[in-house]
């Protein structure tokens, strides 16, 4: 077995920085590339590009989802290697995230390909956020623009598309996009709709098959398609309960991590093949993984250079009968089950920030800003759960884990 010093010399040795292919933004109309002498096939990482959907954008198919990064040194060292597609969103870390990643890729800017989001109901509110987030990026212009976490058709009224079609005319953005963690009701929606340049979606391993027509769909639409959530929740340690936290101390301490059983390293594969399987789809023109530390960034650069193989394919079936119970794919089956009107699938989410991402501060976070008729409920109070999920998550007890760290 490898050593972990192995890993990190990947990173820390004197690679050569392939920045071929890059396409240049700087201009705004058409895509040129850079040369630079051939890396060294032994020591730097290979790379693969795709074109997003019909904007000319060519990036790395492993792109840099920055949600939950804290280390800037983590982007500098991954837009060193040659990624060269960086996502963010005005409300990553409060606001924080933005002039983090605007701080790291300030040297490199006319190298990469740049996306932030909001999440603003009105068109008033999403020009605000945008011309916060130039500011906090220190950039004149966003490569994409996406309107944020929009599951709902009535999410989105006219007037935020309107609101991108502004600023295309302002340069300030050069394309426009809406991230959805629905994509059943939202694609067909956008396809008909025809307003936008991008669509960025759930994609991985353990949800349904119904995806991948789905994905085809807004691809044949000339819709460029972005992955996210592709590791179907992280879960790189097996779960069980934590110890709560002292009396009058539960609602700020997270709860301690468990500890690594003797299947970590399997469990750490997983995740590289949950990845890979995701790339093995042309359909799909890039992915953002979220990466905290040097060793996740080594693990995602390794996607782009092995081919996806019956051994990865083990694994996530081993991955998927562990995380079944725990996992929710975003289906929306549940969608005005819950007797006490609960978002279950948001909620669920939030645990899997938690639990399976290690981010008990982001859960945390989403959870309190719910409306207190939400966060007040207690599943245990009630006597049968009106939920049932298609894929097996245990609802019920997923939902009453949700409230004990969160409330």
């Amino acid at each position: 077995m490898k050593s972990n010093s192995s890993r990190r010399d990947f990173l820390r040795s004197g690679l050569a920085l392939p920045v071929a292919g890059l396409a240049s933004t700087a201009g705004f109309g058409k895509a040129t590339v850079q040369s630079s002498p051939p890396p060294s096939p032994t020591s730097a990482p290979k790379l693969t590009y795709r074109t997003i959907g019909k904007t000319g954008l060519k990036v790395t198919s492993v792109g840099f989802g920055c949600m939950i990064t804290s280390d800037a040194s983590v982007i500098e060292r991954a837009s060193d290697l040659g990624i060269n597609y960086f996502d963010t969103a005005r409300g990553y870390q409060h606001g924080n995230n933005e002039r983090m990643v605007g701080a790291a890729l300030k040297k490199k800017r006319k190298d990469l390909v740049l996306s932030s989001k909001s999440g603003g109901r009105t068109k008033d509110s999403a020009l605000s956020d945008l011309d916060t987030s130039l500011r906090e990026l220190g950039t004149d212009y966003i490569d994409i623009w996406y309107l944020h976490g929009k599951d709902r058709t009535s999410d989105v009224p006219d007037e935020l598309f309107e609101a991108q079609q502004i600023a295309k005319k302002q340069g300030k953005i050069r394309f426009a996009g809406l991230s959805t963690h629905n994509a059943k009701d939202m694609i067909p929606f956008l396809v008909k709709k025809g307003a936008l340049d991008v669509v960025l979606v759930t994609y991985n391993f353990a949800m349904d098959k119904s995806m991948d027509a789905l994905i085809e769909q807004a691809s044949n639409a000339g819709m460029g398609v972005v992955g996210m959530k592709v590791m179907a929740g992280g879960f790189r340690r097996a779960l069980k309960p934590p110890p709560p936290p002292p009396p009058g101390d539960r609602a700020m301490r997270p709860p301690p991590p468990p500890p690594a059983p003797p299947s970590q390293l399997k469990r750490e594969g997983a995740m590289l093949a949950a990845l890979k399987w995701v790339l093995k789809n042309p359909k799909v023109d890039t992915t953002i993984p979220s990466m905290t530390d040097m060793d996740q960034l080594e693990e995602n650069l390794r996607a782009m250079a092995e081919p996806y193989s019956q051994v990865e394919e083990k694994l996530l079936a081993q991955q998927l009968e562990q995380i079944g119970p725990l996992y929710c794919r975003m289906c929306n089956a549940c969608e005005g089950a819950c007797a006490q009107r609960l978002p279950v699938a948001n909620l669920l989410r939030y645990l899997t920030y938690a639990e399976g991402y290690g981010q008990f501060s982001l859960g945390r976070e989403h959870f309190l800003a719910l409306p207190a008729e939400v966060t007040s409920v207690r599943c245990q109070d009630c006597v049968s759960c009106t939920v049932t999920c298609p894929f097996g998550v245990k609802v019920s007890s997923r939902l009453a884990r949700a409230q004990e760290l969160f409330a």
